[in-house]
């Protein structure tokens, strides 16, 4: 009987010490919230969408997402809290595709983004020339083909304002290169020099001249005689890029085209602590490799393993050019009949390299923009892969751009489980732009970029900004995605208009999608227990607002890895 007694007694207090370190654990958890955002309008991406009021977050970790109520109770007098006076709460946009240390540029280069016709263009070269006499180079980016008679512009337009240096512009799309006839001598460029594989040096049909147009491949024969930036210029150039993703919203990027260079320099930052997004190295392939590439390849993923701020883990082979450039493959002439882009792989090259990447777990992105190289990824990925992956792996292998697409082809994504990757703000800026319908003709022009058809097919699509080639701002995509309407030509007739999307449709592709499309939707991507605090609070209620008013909505506050890192106005946050 005392021997039961005992036993009661001694489980009664172990019972009880058990209790009383729950409720102390409980106590100690409410004590350390660091951040609350409070009064928001909280979709958290999950969960059907269902919206909350409030976000409690400790070190690095969302703790509870609720109402007002619920979150007002954890605060205690060291908590931060953000009010987000109605406006949107949501996961930290995560750019799918943008080019990061890839888009780096020198501060002295001569910005052409803003040009609208040859004059301007010319206008803006020379008064940056004439204002910095000691630069033995000229060169910039950001022209469009529109803004030149014939769609190209020519190395007399640039001798006209640049004759006594080298001048080397790149265009908009970074698809072609303009080149001035100093330039074009130094490097080499006549008549008689051969083209790239993959480039094309274009000439003047009467004479056979170089016109100062390269594209693809050829822009290299030029870049190559560039002084490459210093360690500390580019460290200091991404510094920029990173304050432009904060104040966007962007908590991580899936960076496009890298080399390990650029790793490095991520690297660099993550040890210095300031790399303020979470970085997906997406490695370029750009033919197909060997297998001391291979080798190395598997060196650098090894060298930046799974990681939540920084890692390798995906590839991306570029499959063709741009329609704009008229480099892009299509399966129809141009409407123009004056290029006719090519594949840079054939099928079975391309079958080659999907099974040798494929074998040794790397995650694909195949870049495609016409539907001739948009029907070639998909048919080599059907013969790489015949069979579903062994038990355990999970490839998530893209297909991204997508500008054009036959369609006959859009099922297939489903058939071969791919996730579409595509850009919407760069959609209408170019699909709305006279490039895209010239070179494609009337039937084809509107029909482009396709994501209610392959939404409603069950496709996973992700989004990402193509930066530099279009602004980096997720707002600016969101309302790309539900209006296919151009922010500079409100007025134009839109896309397609049936191949819109829903605005909680755009959010989930910028945020919940494409967290699954880097293999990170256990960390991030939505507003729950246990995940990365990487949230943004938006200006307004961006899901009660027309989809043509979503750029009435700004980034009040972006909060990374739990810490405010943008705040554009102090009042929003009080302790």
């Amino acid at each position: 009987m005392a021997a039961r007694l005992t036993s009661i007694i001694v489980t009664v207090i172990v019972a009880a010490t058990i209790i009383a370190g729950i409720i102390a654990g409980a106590q100690r958890d409410d004590s350390a919230i660091d951040l609350i955002v409070l009064n928001g309008k909280v979709y958290t991406a999950a969960d059907k969408g269902r919206i909350e009021e409030a976000v409690a977050v400790r070190g690095n970790q969302i703790v509870r997402v609720g109402s007002n109520r619920e979150i007002k109770r954890l605060r205690r007098p060291q908590t931060r809290v953000i009010d987000a006076h109605g406006g949107s709460v949501l996961p930290g946009f995560n750019d799918a595709r943008a080019h990061l240390a890839g888009a780096i540029q020198p501060s002295d280069e001569v910005n052409l983004y803003l040009t609208e016709n040859v004059e301007h263009v010319q206008q803006t070269i020379r008064a940056y020339a004439d204002a910095n006499q000691r630069q033995p180079w000229i060169v910039g980016r950001g022209w469009t083909y529109s803004a030149f008679p014939g769609g190209l512009p020519t190395r007399q337009q640039l001798d006209a304002v640049v004759k006594d240096r080298p001048a080397y512009f790149v265009s908009r799309d970074g698809r072609t290169g303009w080149a001035n006839s100093k330039a074009l001598k130094l490097a080499g460029i006549s008549r008689r020099t051969p083209a790239p594989t993959n480039g094309t040096i274009v000439t003047d049909p009467a004479t056979g001249e170089p016109t100062g147009a390269l594209k693809n491949d050829a822009r290299e024969l030029v870049e190559r005689l560039l002084a490459p930036l210093s360690q500390e210029d580019q460290l200091h150039a991404l510094r920029a890029r990173l304050l432009e993703a904060r104040q966007a919203g962007i908590t991580s990027i899936q960076s496009a085209g890298d080399e390990p260079a650029d790793l490095e320099l991520y690297n660099e930052l993550r040890q210095e602590g300031d790399l303020t997004v979470r970085v997906y190295g997406v490695v370029a392939v750009n033919e197909e490799p060997t297998a001391a590439e291979l080798e190395e390849l598997d060196r650098l993923r090894t060298q930046y393993p799974d990681d939540p701020l920084l890692k390798a883990g995906a590839v991306a082979l570029s499959i063709d050019g741009s329609v704009e450039s008229q480099t892009a493959s299509l399966l129809e002439p141009y409407a123009g009949r004056k290029l006719e882009g090519r594949a840079r792989y054939t099928v079975e090259e391309l079958r080659r390299t999907i099974r040798a990447l494929d074998e040794r777990g790397w995650q694909i992105v195949m870049e495609a923009a016409g539907d001739g190289a948009v029907r070639l990824a998909l048919d080599a990925y059907s013969r790489a892969l015949p069979e579903p992956p062994a038990p355990g792996r999970d490839r998530r292998h893209r297909l991204a751009g997508i500008d054009a697409i036959d369609s006959a082809d859009l099922a297939r994504f489903e058939d071969l489980d791919l996730v579409a990757q595509q850009a919407p703000t760069r959609a209408v800026l170019l699909g709305l732009s006279k490039d895209w319908s010239v070179h494609l003709g009337p039937e084809r022009a509107n029909s482009g970029w396709p994501w209610h058809s392959l939404a409603e097919r069950g496709v996973t699509i992700v989004f990402g900004s193509d930066s530099p080639a279009a602004p980096l701002d997720p707002m600016l995509g969101l309302h790309a995605a539900a209006t296919r309407v151009s922010p500079t030509a409100p007025d134009a007739p839109p896309l397609d208009p049936t191949e819109r999307l829903p605005v909680a449709s755009a959010i989930d592709a910028y945020t919940r999608d494409a967290a699954y499309a880097s293999f990170d939707e256990l960390r991030k991507g939505v507003l729950a227990p246990g995940m990365l605090a990487d949230i943004v609070v938006l200006s307004t209620d961006i899901l009660a607002l027309p989809p043509d008013q979503l750029l009435d909505g700004q980034v009040d506050v972006t909060i990374f890895d739990g810490k405010v890192v943008f705040e554009r106005q102090t009042s929003l946050s009080t302790n």
